[in-house]
């Protein structure tokens, strides 16, 4: 469904909120390795987070990435998505037709304008903080 540049960035900025939570900056490196992605492919998402004032990189010896607490709870998965894929995710047929929408659909348009919109209510309610929170406590997890 997302694209795996989104599955990896959805993976780091839990993992970067989780130890934000804890007052710890991330470098690139240990984020690649706990997301288990390529850390140049990992360094372009991050990049594109950042850019998208999702999360803070700093430079240096001491750098790395963090997510200042108070804004953990404010950010979205919907913010994230739409950072790493833009809102390709919200339209286009489900089959992958050219021409379908409501005056012309395809045999699964509604149905699949039902799940669409439900998958944009979810990614727009569910917070970085409940998904960190929940893999505190085991209730998620990062790797298969």
């Amino acid at each position: 469904m997302f694209s795996k540049a989104c599955e990896y960035g959805i993976k780091a900025a839990i993992y970067i909120a989780m130890q934000s939570l804890q007052g710890r900056r991330v470098s690139l490196k240990e984020i690649a390795e706990k997301v288990d992605s390529p850390v140049a492919f990992t360094a372009k998402i991050l990049h594109q987070l950042a850019k998208n004032d999702l999360l803070v990189s700093t430079k240096g010896p001491t750098g790395g990435f963090e997510i200042e607490k108070e804004r953990i709870d404010q950010i979205k998965l919907a913010d994230i998505v739409f950072a790493i894929d833009g809102d390709s995710i919200y339209e286009g047929c489900g089959l992958g037709l050219k021409k379908c929408n409501a005056e012309k659909p395809c045999p699964v348009h509604d149905k699949f304008v039902i799940v669409r919109d439900e998958l944009k209510l979810m990614l727009q309610n569910t917070s970085l903080y409940e998904l960190a929170t929940g893999l505190e406590v085991g209730l998620t997890f990062l790797k298969r």
